[in-house]
């Protein structure tokens, strides 16, 4: 059995933060405002393996007003839903995404950012897409006050062994 989920995130860039997006630290004088260290595209990504067992998104599993989560990395959020897809019987068959920044550029970061997330999802760079895209300078990500990103995740159900 297969299932799809999308996830969606977008954050505002304010100055005084680090800028952490797909696990990784880019060099930019913003960084996102958020509870956690406001990585939109590991957000998106957890939507989008929740969406697809159809359970709770990330904000009702990690609410912004629990203290605990107050500037926590991201990656381990992630790595907290992924076991939890893992204990429902299901593995990542591939995922899909986009950063969408009008600035910083993010081609340079999206080896590392697939290198990140391929070991905490135990997924071959083969089957992780991440695209940089930009607004054309529309909108608030167009004009630089924020960044978004989303997420298209195909999970399986894993076959039980038999003995």
């Amino acid at each position: 059995m297969y299932r799809i989920g999308i996830g969606y995130d977008i954050h505002k860039l304010i100055e005084g933060r680090d800028l952490i997006i797909g696990g990784v630290k880019i060099t930019h004088e913003m960084g996102l405002l958020g509870h956690s260290d406001a990585d939109v595209l590991i957000h998106a990504l957890i939507d989008a393996m929740l969406g697809a067992l159809a359970l709770d998104d990330i904000g009702t599993l990690f609410p912004d007003t629990d203290p605990q989560y107050a500037g926590i990395d991201s990656t381990i959020l992630l790595k907290k839903v992924y076991e939890y897809v893992q204990n429902k019987g299901y593995a990542i068959v591939n995922i899909d995404s986009n950063i969408i920044a009008q600035a910083p550029k993010m081609m340079p970061y999206i080896p590392k950012m697939k290198e990140v997330l391929c070991k905490i999802l135990d997924v071959k760079p083969e089957d992780l897409s991440i695209k940089a895209k930009t607004k054309e300078k529309l909108d608030a990500v167009g004009q630089k006050l924020a960044i978004e990103a989303n997420a298209v995740v195909m999970l399986q159900k894993r076959m039980k062994k038999m003995y």
